[in-house]
C-alpha cells in the first residue's frame, strides 16, 4: 500500500524565480518530501510526499515560515 500523497498549494506572494526557489529549497528539505514543483505564474506548489512523515498542514507551515502566504483552496 503506497503512503505517497500527492498536492498542491496555492501560495501568494512569489514575485520572482528567486522566490520559487525559495519555496523548492524550502519543502525539499522537509523530511518524506519526494518531489516538488513550484510555479511562479501562477503560484502554485505541486508536492509528492510520504503521508507517514509529513502533512499537508506541515508543508504549508514550511511555505509561510519561508515567508509567503497560503491561497485556502476554494470549497465547492
Amino acid at each position: 500500500m503506497s503512503t505517497h500523497s500527492s498536492i498542491e498549494i496555492n501560495i501568494a506572494g512569489m514575485s520572482c524565480g528567486g522566490c520559487s526557489a525559495a519555496v523548492t529549497r524550502a519543502l525539499e528539505a522537509v523530511a518524506g518530501v519526494i518531489s516538488t514543483t513550484v510555479t511562479l505564474n501562477p503560484g502554485k506548489a505541486h508536492i509528492v510526499f510520504d503521508a507517514t512523515q509529513t502533512s499537508r498542514a506541515a508543508l504549508e507551515t514550511t511555505i509561510e515560515e519561508a515567508g509567503y502566504d497560503i491561497i485556502p483552496e476554494a470549497r465547492a
